[in-house]
Order: C-alpha cells, then sequence, then structure tokens
C-alpha cells in the first residue's frame, strides 16, 4: 500500500528550476512553517512575500543585504526556557499533557493511562516523517486509545508548492477525534494569557488545523477538533496549565486568504529572465532591483511578521504611499494612494467630485476651526459675572 497521504503533485521541471535560479541554484530552499503561512494568510495581496516564501528564499539574508535587516525574532533565553517547559510538559510520556487534555476537552472519556501510546515518528526527510506522521494517525484512530503525537510532521499545499509543518503536539482521543496542542512560554496569569499573544498562537494552530484536515478526510472516524489546547506556564512558575481555544474563525479567514494567494507559478512568469535574490551572487543594487519586480502590500503590521518588512516601509515612505500609515487609513482614503493626494484634499485642491476628497476638505475646516487661537474666539464669561436674571 502506498504512503499515506500520497505527496503532492511533482512541480514541472522548468518551475523547478525557475524557483532555483530565484534564490540561487546552490541555495537550499527556505522551508515554509506555519508561522510564515499565518503572516502570509494575514497579508494575502503581497506577491513579493508569496513569491520569496514559494521559491525558499533566505528572506533574512536576503533583508541584511538590502540594508534593512530584520530586528525581530525570539531571544536565545526565550527559545531555551521554552524548550525546557515543553520537555516538562511532554515528560513522562506525556502524562500531564494527556491529563490537561481530557480535563479541558474530553471529561466523558476514560482519563488516559499510564499506558497511553506515544508512536515514533522517525522517518527520512519531511516527506518521509509526513508519511510516518499520516501513518500513525491511521493507526492511533483505529485503536480507539489516548495517543500522543510528538512534533509530528504535516503536509499543506500553499500557493502550489508543498509545505511541511511540525506543531507541539496533536492528540488522538478515544472517540477518533483529534486535537492540536499549541505548547508556549509566556504566562497564563489568573486564568488568562496576553490577548495579541493567544491570537497569534491561535493563527498559527488554525494552520495545523488545516493541514491535519487534509488527512483526515481520507480517514473514516476521524475528525479534526476545531478547540485547540494551549498550554503555557501558570502564573510565574514554571508549572503547567492550559485553556481551550475556538480557533474556527481563524481557521475560517486563513483558509480564505491561503485560497486567494496568487500562484508562485503565475509570479514567477511574470519576472524576467536572469533575476535572482541570491545575495551571494548579486551585488546590493540588483537586489533591490530584483525585489522592486515584485510587487508588495506594506502594512505596518508586516514589521512584527516579515524579514522585508524595514525594506518595504523604506519604499512604500520614499514613494509616498498611504499604505505605510496602514491598512485602515487605506481603507478610508479610497482613490487617494498617495500622502500628497490626501493633503491636497484636505486643502481643498483635490477633485471636487470625490466624496472622500470633500470628506477631507471638510474634516480639515472643522479641524482648523478647533484649533483657532483663542483670541479670535469670543470671550468666555467670567466666572464673577453674575448669573442672568431670566
Amino acid at each position: 500500500m502506498s504512503s499515506y497521504p500520497p505527496s503532492s503533485p511533482a512541480q514541472p521541471t522548468s518551475l523547478r528550476q525557475r524557483l532555483a535560479g530565484l534564490r540561487g541554484p546552490a541555495v537550499p530552499p527556505r522551508p515554509l512553517d506555519a508561522r510564515a503561512l499565518a503572516a502570509l494568510a494575514a497579508n494575502p495581496g503581497c506577491g513579493r512575500r508569496a513569491l520569496l516564501d514559494g521559491a525558499g528564499v533566505d528572506k533574512t539574508a536576503l533583508a541584511t543585504a538590502l540594508g534593512s535587516p530584520a530586528a525581530f525574532g525570539q531571544s536565545q533565553f526565550a527559545i531555551v526556557r521554552g524548550n525546557s517547559f515543553e520537555a516538562k510538559v511532554k515528560g513522562d510520556g506525556g502524562a500531564e499533557l494527556l491529563r490537561l487534555v481530557h480535563a479541558h476537552l474530553d471529561t466523558a472519556a476514560e482519563p488516559p493511562g499510564a499506558g497511553a501510546r506515544v508512536p515514533d515518528l522517525t522517518a527520512a526527510g519531511p516527506e518521509g516523517r509526513a508519511a510516518r506522521t499520516a501513518l500513525a494517525l491511521r493507526e492511533a484512530t483505529s485503536a480507539k486509545d489516548w495517543t500522543l503525537l510528538d512534533h509530528p510532521m504535516l503536509a499543506l499545499e500553499v500557493a502550489g508548492s508543498p509545505a511541511y509543518l511540525e506543531p507541539d503536539a496533536v492528540v488522538v482521543h478515544p472517540d477518533g477525534r483529534w486535537t492540536v496542542v499549541e505548547i508556549k512560554s509566556f504566562p497564563m496569569i489568573d486564568g488568562a494569557a496576553d490577548a495579541a499573544k493567544v491570537g497569534a498562537a491561535a493563527r498559527q494552530a488554525a494552520v495545523y488545523v488545516l493541514a491535519l484536515e487534509r488527512t483526515a478526510g481520507k480517514l473514516p472516524g476521524a475528525e479534526v477538533g476545531h478547540t485547540v489546547l494551549l498550554v503555557c506556564p501558570k502564573d510565574f512558575s514554571n508549572l503547567p496549565t492550559a485553556a481551550p481555544v475556538d480557533i474556527r474563525r481563524e481557521r475560517s479567514v486563513t483558509r480564505r486568504q491561503l485560497d486567494r494567494l496568487t500562484r508562485v507559478e503565475e509570479l514567477a512568469a511574470a519576472l524576467p529572465e536572469g533575476l535572482s535574490f541570491d545575495p551571494a551572487t548579486r551585488t546590493a543594487e540588483e537586489l533591490v532591483e530584483a525585489v522592486s519586480a515584485v510587487d508588495a502590500a506594506y502594512a505596518p503590521e508586516c514589521l512584527a511578521a516579515c524579514e522585508l518588512a524595514f525594506h518595504c516601509r523604506d519604499r512604500a515612505r520614499s514613494a509616498d504611499q498611504v499604505t505605510a500609515l496602514g491598512r485602515s487609513v487605506r481603507g478610508e482614503l479610497g482613490a487617494l494612494t498617495t500622502v500628497e493626494a490626501a493633503l491636497a484634499a484636505a486643502a481643498g485642491t483635490g477633485c471636487a467630485e470625490d466624496p472622500t476628497a470633500a470628506a477631507l476638505h471638510r474634516a480639515a475646516r472643522l479641524r482648523a476651526e478647533a484649533l483657532e487661537p483663542a483670541a479670535v474666539r469670543p470671550p468666555h464669561p467670567s466666572p464673577e459675572t453674575p448669573a442672568c436674571p431670566c
């Protein structure tokens, strides 16, 4: 019987060669992870990120060569602390982790015993690990027993290219339900964690759920739960606690955004021959020209999610684009795509027929009236002035 699930259709040789030429023939492709996919889905209109991620370009090295290195990322201390906490949660055969899953998501089932299954998922390469994970999921679903999959490998096709994802853990319930478990090192104080960090974890888990659904759809009796378990340190200790997180909204949004992504083939076909993003073989000027050949959709939110954000921000500012002010501002300004055009509309020299320009002009007049110097305003009555007898 063939490996399950079947691997993604092989890409045409010409496309493989084209993508290899874009990142550099001697440069291995950088794999996509769930964080990158969550950020990619959050900005589906950015063809630049879609192409660079699809081609496996090292955006960190590219940003450094462009003179705008990324200034974000986890500290070494945070990584060590996170690894230590995850090892504690999964210790003793995952007994504590399975207990948390049972207590928060499946109290009706029999509690997991000491003999819960923890299959070995070792295999050669990401494709082999993905096939081994699919086989373990099938066996666990048929066994109808608690099973913990530690760092399974999942496959998801994104913009025509396969992406291999590695969640912290997946738990198979006795009833055949699969639950994604996200283990984070940020604290959960009094049962609540930082909303922004929980949201980022939910978007990341939604990518794993989408990948699992691809496999579950081919297994009778299998079901992917849309409530994931977030495991964090309790208060300021190193003891694990957990909370269920409903990710149906994040899953729906992520799936819709990934489906809207422009295919890598179309983006690559629009580029001139010989273009490359390899910092080892191209000068900074050539790299700037290559990056500019692909349209971007910069927004301030990119600063926390994309290695090229500082370069794209500088370009957006130099081009006077209103996108540098945020997506909400860009949406409100409609056809006014530059800051100069917006200022002209506010000054009353814009297109009079444009309702956005008219609204800006009126807002500017109201602001000017509100900021008018007190000297030219009617004086307010003094507190000593007697009240009007009428």
